[in-house]
């Protein structure tokens, strides 16, 4: 490429990433040359300062029409605008959280490691989030796959971190030699790795041969997608991880890491296999075909993560399962294909990230002081810290799905959105049954917290960081609950998710 060619690409519609990027490489100058002996939280603030720059970066974007360069391998459109908000905002809150660790276990000597390490990742999601092209998106999954495995094991001197991040390494090989294999079927049945000309070649489909391989490479994708989200049966991972796992780096593999496990399956299933035909051009999209094996994992998800929650006595095991639980309702809106899908699984990601994060703020607050992730630490919280506990209460409610919250709203769109078009009568049914059993290991916390006998009588300190994401977590949380149509109007009205999408 020329340098006046070079010169002449729109390199503006990257500055967010390059911002993120930017950060991340003086971040590592930094942690190089600085003393042993200075302390590096000073790299965190300077993160969450590069993340709120991208932030605002992203948001005054919105509003505009889709932009792509290279060859539309980077794109900006409605949709990436609004995840990349989602990541972006959660990274944030994840790095308060980060700042406010009490490094352990010899976490202190790589304390810096981590600050850009998480910027990497989160450049990665968003990567993926603004692809349009098979290559970028495995690029960006990769960046974020590979930093979190790091992430996930940087306690050397902890046995349990060392078999999380052994047991993420494998699991995440595996997945991503799956995702491949699917991705190699797409582009050989094609030519081209660019999304939106998959997708136009795929619409005029006849062959019932490459129909067959079409829908082998979307099992694949489905099976390997599903390991990045840890949808069951491909959840195994989850606990172990999420519990040996420093909790910022739990935090931000439960909701920054998850979000972009959406995105790029939203990005790849609607995209190619929403218009591949099965039949010739007019006849059904393959997906459409698909659903029924989509709601078989979206209905597992939902059991497997709600009733293996209710036997946990690890706080951290109970939120993998949590976790586990919620990427089965979200499942259930991209099963029923609705009219309103975007709005809805974009919805309750942000419902999910404020309560989500601002539960393991007050987890790490909790945690560090007793020196145990065991669900009994909560016991007498009340006496100890009422802040925390009424804040904590507020975010089970939430996750439970309680009138008055955000998640409530979060799963009633999702809900409504089951029966459009082919009802799914059953995965719907599931959900509410599911959400039931949910209040029993939500309302275990939130007894322990008011109604147990207290061990520890010393007050709780909360640090400024986990103050900045309590008032954050616990307002959203509210705010949407009561008046959701802040976030809806927002999206309409500035986002065309849906227009800019296929184009």
């Amino acid at each position: 490429m020329s340098a006046e060619n070079f010169l002449s690409i729109n390199w503006s519609i990257m500055t967010p990433e390059f911002i993120i990027l930017g950060v991340a490489a003086l971040l590592i100058v930094f942690d190089l040359f600085m003393p042993k002996t200075l302390g590096r939280t000073i790299l965190g603030w300077i993160g969450i300062a590069a993340i709120f720059a991208a932030l605002m970066s992203v948001a005054s974007m919105a509003g505009g029409p889709a932009q792509s360069i290279l060859s539309n391998t980077f794109r900006i459109d409605g949709f990436s605008i609004a995840f990349n908000m989602l990541l972006l905002l959660g990274a944030a809150l994840v790095m308060f959280i980060a700042v406010s660790y009490e490094a352990k276990d010899g976490l202190e000597k790589y304390q810096g490691e981590f600050y850009y390490l998480f910027l990497i990742a989160v450049s990665g999601g968003m990567l993926m989030t603004s692809s349009g092209d098979l290559v970028t998106l495995y690029i960006g999954l990769e960046l974020l796959s590979v930093t979190s495995y790091i992430m996930a094991g940087m306690r050397k001197d902890h046995v349990q971190s060392n078999e999380s991040a052994m047991k993420y390494v494998i699991n995440g090989g595996i997945s991503t030699a799956i995702i491949l294999f699917g991705m190699s079927y797409a582009y050989g049945l094609t030519g081209t790795t660019n999304l939106l000309d998959i997708a136009q070649k795929l619409s005029t489909l006849s062959d019932a041969n490459q129909a067959y391989l079409l829908g082998l490479a979307f099992l694949m994708l489905l099976v390997g997608l599903s390991f990045k989200l840890a949808a069951a049966p491909f959840h195994m991972w989850a606990p172990d991880v999420y519990q040996g796992a420093p909790t910022p780096v739990t935090a931000f593999l439960g909701v920054v890491s998850k979000t972009a496990g959406f995105v790029i399956v939203i990005r790849i299933l609607l995209t190619v296999f929403g218009a591949a035909v099965t039949n010739g051009p007019g006849s059904a999209p393959i997906i459409i075909n698909m659903q029924n094996y989509l709601a078989v994992i979206a209905g597992a998800t939902m059991m497997i993560g709600n009733v293996v929650a209710l036997r946990q006595t690890d706080i951290k095991r109970m939120f993998a399962y949590s976790s586990i639980a919620h990427a089965g309702y979200l499942l259930v809106a991209l099963t029923t294909l609705s009219a309103n899908m975007f709005y809805s699984i974009w919805f309750y990601l942000l419902a999910y990230l404020f309560m989500n994060l601002g539960a393991f703020a007050i987890i790490q607050v909790v945690t560090e002081k007793a020196g145990s992730t065991k669900i009994t630490e909560f016991a007498g919280l009340y006496r100890r810290s009422p802040v925390l506990a009424v804040s904590m209460g507020i975010l089970l409610i939430s996750l439970a799905g309680f009138p008055g919250t955000a998640g409530f709203i979060g799963k009633l769109n999702i809900f409504i959105g089951a029966f459009y078009g082919t009802s799914h009568y059953l995965l719907a049914a599931i959900m509410i049954a599911t959400t039931v059993v949910s209040y029993f290991y939500y309302f275990g916390v939130m007894t322990q917290m008011f109604f147990r006998p207290v061990a520890d009588k010393s007050k709780l300190d909360i640090p400024f960081g986990i103050v900045i994401v309590l008032l954050v977590a616990v307002a959203g949380s509210i705010l949407f609950g009561v008046a959701p149509n802040i976030a809806f109007n927002f999206m309409q009205n500035n986002l065309d998710i849906i227009g800019q999408f296929f184009k």
